[in-house]
């Protein structure tokens, strides 16, 4: 499994509490300072299941400044999320293929 973190986010961080708490076996990326490429984010997002714009954090400063009212093809999306590494809603586990964002942090559970 690999868990996209971000240890200055507290619900990632309780995600990753819960993990521990649970004995998973985790691979931990901080995506932050590791990026996903295109490829990893678009497989990421398919294993959620959503839209490309649904794992888009609008309160952040970058999203405000350079996206907010821009109507962006979901591949102009992820390469924003690429780009701009913080605009991607966190905590992400993945495991085989499904995915899960981690808010509120127990939901990281379904997946075990």
């Amino acid at each position: 499994m690999k868990y996209y973190h971000n240890p200055r986010c507290s619900k990632s961080r309780q995600s990753l509490a819960i993990l521990e708490e649970a004995g998973a076996e985790i691979e931990i990326v901080r995506y932050l300072d590791n990026p996903p490429t295109q490829k990893e984010l678009t497989s990421i997002i398919q294993k959620l299941g959503i839209k490309p714009y649904d794992l888009i954090r609008r309160n952040e400063a970058i999203f405000k400044e350079k996206y907010k009212g821009k109507d962006l093809t979901d591949s102009q999306w992820i390469k924003a999320m690429v780009e701009h590494p913080k605009l991607i809603e966190r905590p992400i586990l993945v495991t085989g293929n499904k995915a899960i964002i981690g808010r509120p942090p127990e939901k990281i559970l379904s997946i075990l």
